[in-house]
């Protein structure tokens, strides 16, 4: 999928229900097992397909390690609704093993840079994990940190998943097409080549006992977290619809609210960066090429100098 010069290995979750689970790490074959480490957690109806973000790291001197969690992408089984949970901290159990065999190849360092809702997760997973997992370093890149909307909407929402989501988890709560996907590839003139089968155009539905989950996880974070490592929450410079008619669809957030992740971002622990990055997209390192190149330029440096705080030795 990604091409001869990448593996992947598959760690066995368990069962449930739908049938078995499995988490996928992929990696570039012949990659450094040794020395510093990032691991990438994608978003909802998302996958792991940077190779670029992975080059730009390596030549950073960091092996980039891509996550595809339960349910998501190369892991996704016969039966199973995509991206299906009803508690995010699921997700940790993945993170966990990930790590643990970087630990056990002989990675020194090991950073987490999570997207979008992916971005949720790594931040709680690593404040969850502070006492007892090595991370050196997180790096957000749009997270979701809030629901889309005015405060009023947010509360009424909240207030009707409270019930719904317990109820009828599995009620589909929204369906409708991702433009901002759609323009990313190359079919529609994007710049991206990615597999439609995991990353549809056409969206994936949104039911009641996830957006839950997300909800609950959101609540954590505005309660503020204690992620004691240096973190690093990267945004576009601006929101905007996510119609496929809004002139600006590849030169900004049309996702998410970047307003809530800087409002949230220093509840997320005690050495939190913000970096706005103008004409950037949703996922940042999909952007046109100058914000594009900008966000792997703060990225990288900003795990070089974790990488050179953290040396051992």
């Amino acid at each position: 999928m990604l091409g001869p010069d990448w593996e992947h290995t598959t760690l066995a979750l368990g069962r449930d229900v739908d049938g078995p689970l499995v988490a996928t790490l992929v990696r570039q074959t012949g990659a450094p097992t040794r020395g510093p480490a990032a691991l990438h957690v994608h978003g909802y109806n998302d996958y792991f397909f940077h190779t670029h973000v992975a080059d730009a790291l390596a030549r950073a001197g960091w092996t980039l390690y891509g996550l595809d969690l339960r349910r998501s992408g190369r892991s996704r089984r016969p039966g199973q609704l995509p991206h299906w949970t009803t508690d995010l901290s699921e997700y940790h159990t993945e993170l966990d093993m990930a790590a643990d065999v970087l630990a056990r190849q002989g990675h020194d360092r090991l950073a987490v840079i999570g997207h979008s809702t992916g971005g949720l997760v790594g931040a709680c997973w690593a404040h969850e994990r502070r006492s007892t997992t090595a991370v050196d370093a997180v790096v957000l890149n749009s997270p979701w940190l809030d629901l889309n909307g005015p405060w009023h909407r947010r509360l009424t929402t909240a207030a009707a998943l409270a019930v719904i989501g317990r109820v009828r988890p599995r009620r589909v709560v929204e369906r409708r097409p991702s433009s901002y996907s759609a323009r990313l590839h190359v079919d529609a003139g994007g710049r991206w080549a990615f597999d439609q089968a995991f990353k549809p155009p056409t969206g994936v539905p949104v039911r009641a006992g996830w957006l839950l989950a997300v909800r609950r996880a959101q609540a954590r974070v505005a309660r503020g977290l204690d992620i004691r490592v240096p973190v690093l929450v990267c945004t576009s410079g601006s929101s905007g619809p996510g119609n496929a008619d809004n002139p600006r669809l590849d030169r900004q957030e049309t996702v998410l609210d970047v307003r809530h992740m800087w409002r949230l971002a220093p509840r997320l622990g005690r050495h939190v960066t913000v970096s706005r990055i103008d004409g950037g997209v949703h996922d940042l390192s999909l952007s046109g090429d100058a914000p594009r190149e900008e966000y792997l330029r703060t990225v990288t440096g900003f795990l070089d100098r974790v990488a050179r705080a953290t040396r051992p030795g």
